[in-house]
């Protein structure tokens, strides 16, 4: 079976690999661009692992909830993790393993089908237990690199600006699928995500974290016409939330 990519909005993804492992990468299904988040909420009865790449509540998610259903185990970084159990209630015994890491580390994951490298993203890491309380720190901010067996490489940038170092992200492992914030405001907008695209130099593109709010104002089509511009040989794929599509890999 071919990587599966499944599409949950805003920056929310889920991913089943070749063997069947569910992986979800920054699970808020309920966001406003999908109105078939609480559905997927309700009949999601099976997850074996949970990436996440900041601290941020449109990030978290309903995580705590999943992993209390369904055992998933947490991937992320030190701080992250320890902010998850200690501020939100994430079990102690899913995201305190060998899934726990930081940046320059490489982790294996779900019996050697999935690597894992947590790399730098230039954003905030607020966490806060409830919408009135005060902050807490929940670690620097991430993305995420996954290299699946048999499968593609995924780099899924979390919420970032442009900074020059995305470059490295594949000098060791070049990636097929990049995942890029393109919204603006919080994060990069499309000119800059269209530069962060040519530093990377992925074969796809996926373009998230944009509509959600009227601040995200970068729309694909904006991020369409700054890769021509580049002339980008990346190819672009804009993903309509709820939508499945297979990964090629190189």
């Amino acid at each position: 079976m071919a990587t599966q990519l499944i599409y949950y909005g805003h920056a929310g993804f889920k991913l089943i690999t070749p063997a069947g492992k569910i992986v979800l990468i920054d699970p808020w299904l309920k966001n406003p661009t999908w109105e078939s988040g609480e559905e997927e909420l309700k009949n999601l009865t099976r997850v074996d692992l949970i990436c996440l790449t900041h601290g941020h509540s449109d990030h978290v998610g309903e995580s705590v909830e999943i992993a209390k259903k369904t055992k998933a185990k947490l991937l992320a970084t030190y701080d992250l993790a320890a902010a998850m159990r200690t501020v939100l209630g994430y079990p102690a015994e899913l995201a305190d393993s060998e899934l726990i890491g930081h940046f320059g580390g490489e982790m294996s994951a779900l019996d050697g089908e999935v690597t894992a490298r947590l790399v730098p993203a230039w954003h905030g890491t607020a966490m806060m237990s409830k919408e009135d309380s005060a902050p807490i720190y929940s670690g620097t901010p991430s993305g995420i690199v996954l290299s699946i067996r048999s499968g593609p490489t995924l780099y899924h940038t979390g919420d970032t600006d442009l900074f020059s170092d995305m470059a490295l992200v594949s000098r060791s492992t070049p990636i097929d699928w990049m995942l890029v914030c393109m919204g603006g405001h919080f994060t990069m907008g499309p000119s800059r995500a269209a530069d962060a695209i040519e530093f990377v130099k992925p074969r796809f593109v996926v373009p998230m974290h944009f509509g959600t709010f009227p601040l995200l104002k970068g729309t694909p089509e904006m991020l369409a016409e700054e890769l021509k511009k580049r002339g980008s040989q990346a190819q672009l794929r804009v993903m309509k939330p709820g939508e499945t599509i297979s990964l090629a890999a190189a």
